[in-house]
């Protein structure tokens, strides 16, 4: 049994929290290099003196002085800043590394990451939606190990042939379904979704998740956000990849392969199930999940998505197809709509109607580097803001 170093990037969030979660059921296998959060102080303190970590990351100045104090004599030191971010991420002592920081913020510690040849876990979508090319290229030049944590992902990687390389007809794989839970509105007439509050959009039915990613979920931009990382890890075209409602959970996500047959994964919804596979394999480890009692669960069923209510979906796909700077400015301006609609400044419906007005009014912006799809985010968001009422 190897002993693995870890750098746990976004601790106090759900996956950091089921992470550790885990991590603390195998003192034996794991041990924690540096934890970084944001403005989660107290949680995160209280974090470090449970794990001893080395090293504690927040990026503002303000917070690294409070997080100094609590912490005063655990031996745990406290960095600020981007820079301290990537710099815990590449230490050599370090073997994987947890990429969950939410949003566009967390793309330069996951990067640097991969080019020190690192195991990502890669739980932070943005990254693979805003530069898929370039980190899927550091990830095989610089030979990291790459796992997907959604349990989506996770799911197709567990369902695809061994040694898979990224050759999906070269392996008899005939497309991806990702399958999706369709929020806390599946249901709900479409002429009402006008008056859909946060508090009503962030209740989802299956999953314990923050604000923004179960706003997501209620317009199924989270699983465009998907597709478009399905793309990447799996180099899939758009149309290998299908999106399939299971409101229950239960399948995670399923591989079809060209002799008819369909392979699934299936477990409870409970993050700890991916991040336990990904945290040890190959091995497969105890994570805390209640087992699967399918008799008791009684039906498994599936639909198709309905774009006219799920217009943000249908705007990933267009994304995706577009390329270039597409999906860096369609989730740029998703991560604006979304707060201003948490905020109460911007209506349910006008998360869809903004991305759809910035992805037509920037289809012409470069996407040749890194700095292009930067320009491209700052872009987006000085374009949303735009057109979002500022109170």
């Amino acid at each position: 049994m190897t002993l693995r170093n870890l750098t746990i990037l976004g601790a106090t969030g759900t996956i950091g929290v089921n992470t550790l979660d885990v991590v603390a059921r195998h003192p034996d296998r794991f041990r924690v290099i540096a934890l970084s959060g944001q403005n989660q102080v107290a949680k995160l303190a209280q974090q470090c003196r449970q794990f001893q970590p080395r090293y504690a990351v927040v990026l503002d100045a303000g917070k690294a002085k409070e997080l100094d104090s609590l912490l005063a004599g655990t031996g745990t030191e406290v960095l600020v800043g981007m820079e301290a971010l990537e710099w815990v991420s590449a230490l050599p002592e370090v073997d994987s590394v947890m990429a969950a920081i939410v949003g566009a913020a967390g793309l330069r510690p996951a990067l640097a990451a991969a080019r020190a040849g690192k195991r990502v876990l890669l739980a932070n979508k943005e990254t693979l939606v805003m530069a898929g090319r370039f980190f899927m290229q550091a990830v095989q030049e610089h030979r990291a190990t790459l796992l997907p944590i959604d349990s989506e992902h996770n799911a197709v990687f567990q369902s695809m042939p061994a040694g898979y390389d990224g050759n999906l007809a070269g392996h008899g794989v005939r497309r991806i379904l990702l399958t999706a839970s369709g929020g806390p509105f599946r249901t709900r007439a479409v002429e009402t979704l006008k008056d859909v509050t946060p508090e009503q959009a962030v209740a989802h039915p299956n999953w314990v998740m923050g604000k923004k990613i179960s706003v997501d979920s209620a317009t199924m931009m989270n699983k465009g956000l998907e597709v478009i990382e399905a793309r990447w890890l799996f180099n899939a075209r758009p149309e290998q990849i299908e999106v399939v409602i299971h409101p229950q959970s239960i399948v995670h996500s399923m591989v079809e392969y060209l002799d008819g047959s369909v392979l699934a994964q299936l477990s409870n919804p409970d993050m700890r199930t991916p991040i336990a596979h990904s945290l040890a394999y190959p091995d497969r480890i105890e994570a805390g999940v209640n087992w699967l009692d399918l008799a008791k669960i009684g039906g498994l069923t599936f639909e198709a998505p309905d774009f006219a209510r799920f217009p943000c979906l249908k705007l990933a796909y267009h994304a995706l197809e577009a390329g270039g700077a597409a999906p860096a400015i369609l989730n740029a301006a998703n991560e604006e709509a979304v707060a201003a609609f948490l905020d109460h400044r911007l209506p349910y419906l006008g998360i869809a109607a903004t991305l759809e007005t910035v992805l037509e009014g920037l289809s012409d912006l470069a996407a040749e580097s890194l700095d292009d799809l930067m320009e491209a985010d700052a872009a987006a968001r000085r374009a949303a803001r735009a057109l979002i009422p500022a109170s």
